[in-house]
């Protein structure tokens, strides 16, 4: 398995939580087969699927092995901060809004 760990957009974090039955919103056709497949996968295949579609890939295996996995990807479905769980936006590239992104550091000097 890679190392690498790429953005989840919030839309696959939905459909790969409809496909569990965690909530989200169901995929098409096409990606619900994609998402069905990279889950019964074995780890070579499911490697091999992250050089196409990390994003789908992260998704599914954060949801399958990551104890925090259902709740990560819930928060970034619904566009939460995923450190302080704020909705209030905007949120970076990894899920965390501005303030949880660049803290402020205690002497007051950025």
């Amino acid at each position: 398995m890679s190392i690498s760990s790429p953005t989840i957009p919030p839309d696959v974090a939905a459909h790969v939580l409809a496909h569990y039955g965690r909530g989200g919103y169901p995929a098409g056709d096409w990606a619900e087969s994609l998402i069905s497949l990279i889950s019964r996968a074995d780890d070579i295949n499911r490697d091999r699927f992250a050089a196409g579609f990390p994003e789908y890939v992260a998704a599914i295996t954060a949801i399958k092995y990551d104890p925090q996995g259902i709740e990560r990807l819930q928060d970034i479905a619904a566009g939460r901060c995923t450190r302080c769980k704020n909705d209030d936006g905007p949120n970076t590239a990894d899920g965390r809004c501005e303030a949880c992104a660049r803290p402020m550091p205690l002497d007051g000097v950025a």
